[in-house]
């Protein structure tokens, strides 16, 4: 799919040299003015526009910023704002965590949206209600025209009954309407690591209750993290907690997910195979740490096994294996993502490899078409052989993802630009986990704001109740109480999410 960008910026009247940027005036209250930048990337039928705002006047403390549509175009999900739309006219209001503007500084926003015949660029913004004007000024006294319609349209309204079937559509998920789909939430770890520790199949409880506290933040996606050795019931795992109880309890958690409208990732996180060469979490033969690769023993029987048991259920994406590393084993990167791909025998891997393809073709061949996620190379962090490797599938629904955190080698803007942004571009991106070492929020919230210029989704790390000093938690307890950490998420999450 071929995309065309175009740009409108809005600040004092003045034409761009630059090619489709055109600059107009915009004010708002007492001593006001303010720049918006409007970019679209369009493709038949729809588009994305990313809107930073840049006030010039006097500091805010929120703002509501109005526009009208001249042909017909309609949001459909929007980003770090309040978006409502009553006919040609649509107001994004600010959020709890962006509403406050210092004089020249800066915001960014973004929305999905649909149009027909045409999509040519607003002639004009409003901010706070007053019309742009071209420099900073002093509203007029006279009452001015509001363009915050009355009674409005959600654009992303909240899942009605059971999450939405879907497949890959170009570089988007679209549900079967055909509407874009972010996967928007977080993790819910515990099954990858409690049943083969002998504690149980989860950490904590996976009931009604735990997920109604996950609507209140508006969560519409959850990743459950699995273990191979449970989900197949090997002999390392206590036999109430492995085989078919184990499968039991993820069906019903699957489905109970489902029937809240939250979009299931289930995806195998620990997996059978000894490895203790470079980056080693273990040198445990079991399922007990992040091995490099998936192994050839059991992984095509779990992914049989998974993609049986849900197959049917479009709501329900599969994630083939956490954070691959092959290339710390095999020596270079361009051995890595050919195993990566391909398996067998990997060098300096002690077990056979199931490489992607492999796993692809196993989900593929019980006639399963659900969406399948992929990650890279660096623990899910590198993409940037991603296209080039990419398995075959017959259903052409397979989709990226990648996990950054603080700690990663891509961990800023720039090289999410370069890395990550060639591959959004081609395939659904997900950053299926993000997260920071410092208990706080700062790092995801760069990380969140970026992705939703660029119509990604993302997935906190993770839903349990750990000390930040363990590693990133979003909650101190199950009623969806939120860490310092977390609650930038979740305030994040309010403004994107339905």
């Amino acid at each position: 799919m071929r995309y065309r960008t175009t740009t409108l910026a809005v600040a004092g009247g003045l034409l761009l040299a630059s090619a489709g940027a055109v600059l107009l005036p915009t004010s708002a209250q007492a001593a006001a003015g303010c720049q918006v930048t409007y970019t679209t990337s369009d493709w038949p039928g729809g588009f994305t526009a990313a809107i930073t705002v840049k006030n010039l006047g006097d500091a805010v403390s929120s703002w509501n910023l109005g526009w009208t549509f001249a042909a017909g175009q309609h949001v459909d999900q929007g980003w770090s704002a309040t978006f409502t739309q009553s006919g040609a006219n649509v107001t994004a209001a600010s959020l709890s965590y962006n509403g406050a503007l210092a004089t020249n500084a800066s915001t960014s926003i973004g929305f999905n949206g649909s149009w027909s015949g045409s999509n040519p660029k607003p002639a004009a913004f409003t901010l706070n209600g007053v019309t742009c004007t071209g420099s900073t000024a002093t509203a007029s006294p006279s009452p001015s025209r509001s363009t915050s319609p009355s009674p409005s349209t959600s654009t992303s309204p909240p899942p009605a009954g059971s999450a939405p079937k879907l497949k890959v559509n170009g570089n988007r998920l679209v549900t079967s309407t055909g509407s874009t789909y972010r996967l928007l939430g977080v993790n819910r770890s515990g099954g990858e690591f409690a049943c083969i520790q002998g504690n149980g199949i989860w950490d904590g409880p996976m009931d009604q209750a735990s997920i109604t506290a996950m609507r209140t933040w508006k969560i519409r996606t959850v990743r459950v993290p699995l273990n191979e050795e449970c989900w197949v019931g090997t002999s390392d795992v206590p036999a109430a907690y492995g085989g078919a109880n184990y499968q039991s309890a993820v069906k019903a958690y699957v489905n109970l997910l489902v029937s809240n409208g939250i979009t299931p990732i289930v995806e195998m996180h620990w997996n059978y195979g000894q490895y203790t060469g470079p980056s080693a979490g273990c040198s445990d033969v079991k399922a007990t740490c992040q091995k490099p690769m998936p192994d050839a023993q059991y992984a095509p029987t779990f992914w049989t096994g998974v993609a049986n048991a849900f197959k049917g259920n479009d709501a329900v994406v599969f994630d083939l294996f956490n954070e691959p590393y092959p290339e710390r084993a095999t020596g270079s990167a361009t051995t890595g993502w050919a195993c990566w791909r391909d398996g067998g025998t990997c060098n300096g891997i002690g077990y056979q490899v199931a490489g992607f393809q492999s796993l692809v073709n196993a989900v593929r061949a019980t006639e399963a078409t659900n969406v399948i996620m992929i990650g890279g190379l660096a623990y899910s962090n590198d993409l940037t052989q991603w296209l080039q490797y990419k398995p075959t599938d017959p259903q052409n629904n397979l989709a990226a993802f990648a996990h950054i955190y603080n700690f990663n080698t891509c961990s800023s803007t720039s090289c999410f630009d370069s890395q990550l942004a060639p591959v959004a571009a081609q395939v659904p991106l997900s950053l299926t986990e993000i997260g920071e070492n410092d208990c706080a929020h700062g790092f995801v919230d760069t990380v969140m704001n970026w992705a939703d210029t660029k119509g990604i989704g993302y997935l906190g790390w993770t839903w349990n109740t750990w000390d930040c000093s363990t590693g990133p938690s979003l909650i101190s307890n199950y009623n969806g109480t939120a860490t310092s950490f977390g609650q930038g998420i979740k305030d994040h999450l309010a403004g994107v999410s339905s």
